[in-house]
């Protein structure tokens, strides 16, 4: 059959035309596959420069949005994400963040193995809170009157934008860890605890701020604050140790069999969508949910291996994607943009990288270790733009804001490795690197296929 005859058959035809869930099908699968070859290109070339390819993902949804597609091809953009496919995005977009928050929390180890490790990775979380927090949290109550939505109170928007910079990509500091065989030396069990302290002091806050933002009094900001609480602790004291079972079995066998798959991922949707009611948004659910599962290395390991493929490959993307639909990077023009720009931007890195490296001095590491800390603890990778996604969504943030804070995340993420390189070189390297983790976190699971 000539090419022109299969024309038709491949074109909607008036069935589809008048089944509007076919129509919908029919707009939302090129989208996805102009998505996904757009994160594997754009992901492609990161690696050839020595990037993380997370680097290229993240630049891969801002392309996608109005910025160079919208801006140069309107009427291409238009076609392909019309306003119908947008909620479609959405959902797979926040279903992707659920599940990889829940492996987040799966893949963190709680464990000190030595005296002292506990103390050490609370001080270094500390500093890699508190001096963001401070720095971020005195921008944004500089930069309020001229960045804030009118009904975000200042003491809000200061503390939203602190907690943003306050952030630590843990899982790209595991992927180093990993690639580098330092996770079981000194400084990566501190810094891999530290990290997962950092992130989770960050997510707390984040849900307290929801909670105040959407409560609507303070007594409704109580109530939704209680019951995240009573949540978490449900999560952990009682649903974690009904799992320890499923832990011991998946050890023992090495595998994951079909139930323990559905139980496995019906938790984190049951409680993504617990936290959604209560008002703190699916990904905290997520990431307690992760919190609960058995520690095991065996099953952590076997988790990663079924799940995060999936989740990297094909809905972390659609996150991408949709994070550069609104991304406006041509809205931060003008002297006063550009300046508050650059100084959000000075204030993140610098209060990651100075703060966390000598904290690890003071610690008692050596400088290139001290140096190479910073660096690490600096990367703010995906985690950020959960963060800043989640405050769009609710409205505790400007367009032109969160553009900024999108590039504040490419920006410090790409220059993680490179600082960390020319801080602690190979050959500089602690004597102990190179021996084999148990089980590797998410960070080393996401490494395979380049998110983190």
């Amino acid at each position: 059959m000539p090419v022109p005859a299969l024309l038709p058959a491949l074109l909607p035809t008036e069935a589809s035309a008048a089944d509007p869930n076919l129509e919908l099908a029919l707009k939302v699968l090129p989208a996805l596959a102009v998505i996904l070859l757009t994160a594997a290109l754009c992901g492609r070339l990161a690696t050839l420069v020595m990037q993380p390819r997370v680097v290229g993902e993240m630049v891969a949804g801002v392309l996608l949005g109005p910025t160079l597609l919208g801006a140069v091809f309107p009427d291409a953009q238009a076609a392909l994400f019309p306003t119908q496919v947008r909620p479609v995005l959405y959902v797979l977009s926040t279903l992707g963040l659920t599940l990889y928050m829940f492996l987040v929390g799966a893949g963190m180890d709680h464990d000190a193995r030595a005296p002292g490790e506990l103390r050490k990775a609370s001080v270094l979380a500390a500093s890699g809170i508190i001096s963001p927090l401070v720095l971020g949290g005195a921008a944004g109550l500089v930069l309020w009157e001229r960045l804030s939505r009118p009904d975000v109170g200042r003491l809000e928007f200061a503390l939203f934008l602190g907690g943003a910079l306050s952030l630590t990509a843990f899982p790209m500091l595991a992927r180093i860890l990993y690639e580098r065989g330092l996770q079981n030396t000194r400084v990566g069990r501190i810094a891999l605890l530290a990290a997962s302290i950092d992130d989770a002091v960050a997510w707390c806050l984040l849900a307290a701020l929801s909670a105040v933002h959407l409560g609507g009094g303070p007594g409704d900001t109580l109530r939704t604050i209680a019951l995240a609480a009573v949540f978490a602790v449900v999560m952990l004291g009682v649903v974690a140790p009904l799992l320890r079972p499923l832990g011991r079995r998946v050890a023992r066998t090495g595998r994951l069999g079909t139930g323990a798959v559905y139980v496995i991922v019906l938790v984190p949707l049951a409680a993504g969508w617990i936290t959604d009611a209560i008002g703190v948004y699916s990904v905290f659910g997520g990431f307690v949910a992760g919190l609960a599962m058995p520690r095991e290395p065996a099953f952590r390991a076997a988790l990663h291996g079924r799940m995060m493929d999936l989740v990297s490959t094909l809905l972390l993307p659609v996150f991408f994607a949709f994070s550069g639909l609104n991304t406006h990077l041509g809205g931060i023009t003008g002297g006063f943009a550009l300046l508050a720009f650059a100084l959000i931007l000075i204030l993140a890195f610098s209060g990651k990288y100075f703060g966390c490296s000598l904290a690890t001095r003071a610690l008692g590491f050596g400088w290139r270790e001290s140096w190479a800390m910073g660096a690490m603890m600096n990367a703010r990778g995906l985690m950020i733009l959960i963060f800043i996604n989640i405050g769009l969504a609710q409205g505790m943030i400007t367009q032109e804001l969160f553009a900024m804070l999108v590039l504040v995340a490419v920006l410090t993420t790409a220059a993680a490795l490179p600082l960390y390189k020319l801080a602690l070189p190979e050959r500089h390297e602690p004597a102990d690197a190179g021996s084999a983790g148990s089980a590797a976190p998410v960070g080393a699971a996401a490494g395979e296929t380049g998110f983190i």
